[in-house]
């Protein structure tokens, strides 16, 4: 708890310290680079964190005070019901990425189906109300935005839930024995300040992260080669879909960063916000350390393939 503490008000003093030096350094070098790659990374750090810090006191609430059986009782035992239940459940009980991995293996564990675990797995953060909040104010007077967000999402999430019922196989899927420690006993407040804790803390690293990938791409990138991708719907929306993966924003902030691709159609930029809470490196590894490699390769390569469908049906639909 004290190392936590320590480390997170590291953090804190070392992220005061570069926003109080960064514009100073701008000014020295006095390049309209530096400064337009400080101003998109100020811009989307400052406004994800406040959604950041707002998403993970959510889920660790629930982590902390919502009994795992709450779930197993408001799902049907049939499967091809209790997916969309479940899909929609990530409106009322969000999570961040991060804790969706772990959350889906414990419902797994306590007698939910695989196929309605995964998706909630999916839908808890991509369709929470803090990220729709976030997305609405990421694009203000766009409420399609917002609307095509939690369709394509809703969709994605059901409909692999509903692959997963009608083609999975248990060899696939590698349930790992619950494993009784310190950490995984507390509960009430302990639990709620170390969840809290850990989240914010994993989060915010990719967070800054996403803001700083986002900036270099801005400038770094030349006109003349971004002209090539969005001059075409299609290579626009494929490749946002593949950044979502590299880039790894957590969801509360992702809005913000896709708001910052200035040059890309709204279809390319929700297909970036669709893709990234359901397929990125982070989930990757921790699916595969979670339910194995060869779960983890199958799932996510099919989730970013209907992600973008899902994307593309309902830009070309709403937006």
């Amino acid at each position: 708890m004290v190392y936590a503490v320590l480390g997170g008000a590291a953090l804190v003093a070392i992220a005061t310290v570069v926003s109080v030096l960064g514009p100073m350094v701008a000014i020295d070098l006095y390049t309209p680079a530096v400064a337009a790659w400080w101003t998109v990374f100020t811009a989307v750090a400052v406004q994800g964190v406040p959604f950041l810090l707002l998403g993970t006191v959510v889920s660790a609430a629930i982590g902390a005070f919502v009994p795992e059986k709450v779930f197993t009782r408001l799902l049907p035992r049939n499967q091809a019901l209790a997916v969309p239940i479940a899909g929609a459940a990530g409106v009322v009980l969000p999570g961040c990425e991060c804790a969706s991995v772990p959350v889906a293996s414990s419902l797994m564990r306590r007698g939910v189906a695989p196929a309605a675990a995964l998706a909630f797995l999916l839908s808890a953060p991509a369709i929470n109300p803090v990220v729709l909040v976030a997305t609405s104010i990421a694009f203000p007077g766009q409420p399609k935005m917002v609307l095509g967000r939690l369709i394509a999402s809703l969709a994605t999430a059901v409909v692999m839930g509903w692959l997963w019922a009608r083609f999975g196989k248990e060899e696939w899927l590698r349930l790992p024995k619950r494993k009784q420690t310190a950490a995984s006993s507390r509960t009430g407040v302990k639990a709620f300040v170390a969840g809290l804790q850990h989240d914010f803390l994993h989060a915010g690293g990719f967070l800054v992260l996403g803001a700083a990938a986002a900036a270099t791409f801005n400038i770094a990138v030349p006109r003349s080669i971004l002209d090539i991708f969005t001059g075409s719907s299609w290579l626009s929306l494929l490749l946002l879909a593949f950044l979502a993966v590299v880039l790894c924003v957590c969801s509360e902030a992702d809005a913000f960063v896709a708001a910052s691709l200035s040059g890309f159609s709204p279809a390319a930029k929700l297909a970036f916000m669709v893709v990234g809470p359901m397929v990125d490196l982070k989930l990757i590894a921790l699916q595969a350390g979670t339910f194995g490699r060869a779960f983890a390769f199958r799932f996510s390569s099919t989730t970013w393939l209907v992600a973008v469908a899902s994307s593309t049906l309902v830009g070309w639909w709403l937006l």
